[in-house]
């Protein structure tokens, strides 16, 4: 799943007003910013696999650090407080930390059975993956409803807060629509730093335009 963790990132805006997009963007998504990493590392293991669900030629063989449930409560913990430490908020804890938690229970729902419940331990998925259409239908319809949340609770400073999202929101449709018609990744090298590639581009957009925004 993509843009249903990006949608409950958007979301989450409405009750921590204060947290950049960036922020809450990349807490529903810090399993996915873990990941090649723990891959360029070694750490973690992906086969490139074409065919092995409609949605995606990747066989995720083991990533129980990035992606297993109590790692990512514990990570879910790590950042809340770090970031309470940063920049204060009570509630900010609890809220990145349900953030990078509810990318287990999305991925759940997307993936084939390889979501572990903890390093070692038993997999599970609903395979959502297996068809395409029904994937974008609550995908879009996920992303639909984050993104009315954070425009009914945002308002644009200037003309870049209006047009930073239309940005942000196109580049993300599009990115998602050529993630689909794309074949497989060249190399698994390739796939780990156009991956960290794409994050560090969706948590720069999710800032300059955030930045442009206000909380009503």
């Amino acid at each position: 799943m993509f843009l249903g963790h990006l949608a409950v990132g958007f979301a989450a805006k409405r009750v921590t007003p204060r947290v950049s997009l960036a922020m809450l963007v990349l807490a529903a998504q810090w399993a996915d910013t873990l990941w090649p990493v723990f891959l360029a590392l070694g750490v973690e293991q992906v086969r490139i696999d074409p065919g092995n669900t409609a949605m995606t030629p990747l066989d995720f063989v083991s990533y129980p650090y990035s992606h297993s449930l109590v790692m990512l409560v514990v990570w879910g913990v790590v950042v809340g407080v770090l970031y309470r430490a940063i920049a204060g908020g009570r509630r900010t804890v609890w809220v990145l930390a349900t953030l990078v938690v509810s990318h287990w229970v999305l991925d759940y729902i997307t993936h084939r059975p390889d979501m572990p419940l903890y390093p070692g331990g038993p997999k599970y998925g609903l395979e959502l993956w297996r068809s395409i259409p029904a994937t974008v239908v609550v995908e879009s319809l996920m992303f639909a409803a984050g993104v009315w949340i954070y425009v009914k609770s945002t308002r644009p400073r200037d003309g870049i807060g209006r047009w930073a999202l239309v940005a942000l929101l196109a580049i993300l449709v599009v990115a998602y629509a050529a993630n689909i018609l794309a074949g497989a990744p060249p190399s698994v090298t390739g796939l780990w730093i156009g991956a960290l590639a794409g994050a560090a581009v969706l948590i720069a957009l999710a800032w300059w335009t955030d930045a442009h925004r206000e909380s009503i």
